[in-house]
């Protein structure tokens, strides 16, 4: 699979090779016309330079005919090493134009060396007419190798003229070129780019175009692209995607279908048990009957037994009504209240019911019929099997972001198996309950109203009694969100 790094790379790469061929070409041509315009220059430069010798050596040998010192002597003998050196270098400058004019200029430097020792000899054996005469032939030779110097600049420019009107030729010739070799270039480069971003671009648009269907809940057209890169792989996966999502709506519906067709059943069932109900006791028939018994028992002077009738009717009216609804603690503790007088009745003093309420923490909401299987436990385990009766401690706590509601008893207490299968939900405790509701099944409930496992402790101590501690939470928003914060 070619990745779109591996192309931009190719691309510069390309690029790069062109610019770099494209610049040492021109800087070969280059560096080759400006050797050649050295050589030529370097060719007149040490003919310039004989000349200037060779007045210098004139010079040098007048003032050691004047001064025949060593200072003077050493100067001559330098200009004529001098001399000798370029001699040797102006004899390479030979070709067919001027060979023959190099050779006698060649021969008048020897000349001229050998006439500057000829007259310093003289100098040396005091033959001085024999030294000047010497003096004056090389002075002449001198001034013929200015001359001659002169000569064979000029001829070395009519020999070079046709070369000099070659470079600027060449020049204006390598200047054209790189002016087409730039726009062939910058043709070739927006011709690949062009097809290069093709190579990117289309794909791309595939794709867009495909999210765009998607977004319209198109599921069924097929996401394709042929560029075998990384795009292409986006694509598979995305295609993938949609198969997987549509695969996925159609799972939903069909569970929708489902839930619908299951709800509907529950709906009949439902109807179906309160039908049955209603064929077994109409409850405002009860509830009306329990009134005229109340009020009957007022008007005889029977205070207590009106009361009582009261409290079952309201009791009973709670527990028919309220069962799946959420009902606030105040309804919970109302509700209680009523179910502990119909209690005290039955038990008189054996029963002792103790409260520690605080009145802040009873807006909260609550699963209905939850205190009153915890108390009715009690009542069943604790104080009716007791000859002596029992003691119930039922108190409401404000914890911070929590409400702990305890039911405590100093009856026999349970065993640990016991506690264990009533919070997993196993030990069926609803037996003697009016409301046929045990304590799992108020774990269940509350777990299920929370969203949340730690609702309801257990202590218990065989012979000292049992405590059930429930938490309620006062947002139930907040195990959610406590949730979520452990998880980042």
């Amino acid at each position: 699979m070619n990745s779109i790094q591996k192309k931009i790379w190719g691309l510069a790469i390309i690029v790069v090779l062109i610019m770099a061929i494209t610049w040492v070409s021109l800087i070969y041509y280059n560096q080759k016309m400006l050797d050649q315009y050295n050589d030529i220059l370097e060719r007149y430069l040490i003919m310039n330079e004989i000349s200037r010798k060779s007045q210098q050596t004139v010079t040098a040998l007048n003032n050691y005919l004047l001064i025949p010192s060593i200072e003077n002597f050493e100067v001559i003998d330098e200009n004529k090493k001098q001399i000798q050196k370029m001699k040797q270098e102006v004899t390479s400058f030979k070709n067919v134009e001027n060979e023959l004019a190099l050779t006698n200029y060649v021969n008048l430097m020897d000349s001229l060396v050998d006439t500057v020792e000829r007259s310093m000899f003289f100098q040396t054996e005091e033959e001085t007419e024999y030294s000047r005469t010497a003096f004056k032939e090389a002075t002449h030779i001198s001034n013929f190798i200015s001359e001659r110097t002169l000569t064979l600049i000029d001829l070395e420019l009519r020999t070079y003229d046709v070369f000099y009107r070659g470079i600027m030729n060449q020049s204006e010739d390598l200047k054209q070129l790189g002016f087409w070799l730039l726009l062939l270039i910058t043709f070739l480069l927006l011709l690949f780019t062009y097809w290069f971003s093709l190579r990117i671009t289309k794909p791309v648009e595939k794709l867009t175009r495909a999210a765009n269907e998607l977004s319209k809940g198109r599921f069924d057209l097929k996401i394709e692209v042929d560029s075998h890169d990384e795009i292409a792989f986006l694509a598979k996966m995305f295609d993938r995607m949609r198969v997987n999502i549509n695969n996925l709506i159609s799972e939903i519906q069909h569970k929708a279908q489902l839930e619908k067709e299951l709800q509907q059943n529950k709906l009949l069932l439902k109807e179906s048990q309160l039908r049955n109900l209603q064929s077994q006791i109409n409850p405002h028939f009860l509830f009306n009957t329990l009134n005229t018994l109340s009020k009957k028992a007022y008007m005889e002077g029977s205070e207590e037994t009106s009361d009582l009738l009261v409290s079952v009717a309201g009791l009973l009216r709670y527990n028919l009504k309220h069962l799946d609804k959420p009902m606030t603690l105040s309804d919970e503790v109302n509700v209680l209240k009523q179910y502990i007088d119909i209690q005290k009745s039955r038990y008189t003093d054996r029963l002792h019911f103790v409260t520690e309420i605080d009145e802040s923490c009873l807006t909260i909401d609550i699963p209905g019929l939850t205190l009153q299987p915890l108390v009715e436990n009690a009542v069943i385990y604790a104080v009716e099997p007791q000859e002596e009766g029992g003691t119930i401690w039922f108190r409401i706590k404000d914890n911070g972001s929590r409400v702990t509601i305890e039911v405590e008893d100093n009856g026999p207490g349970m065993r640990e198996e016991k506690i264990q299968e009533i919070l997993e939900g196993q030990e069926d405790t609803a037996s003697g309950h009016a409301t046929g509701i045990g304590l799992s099944n108020v774990v269940k409930r509350l777990r299920l109203f929370y969203g949340s496992e730690d609702v309801m402790n257990i202590e218990s101590t065989k012979g000292s009694g049992t405590k059930v501690m429930i938490h309620l939470l006062k947002d139930r928003g907040l195990e959610k969100v406590d949730k979520n914060t452990n998880r980042g």
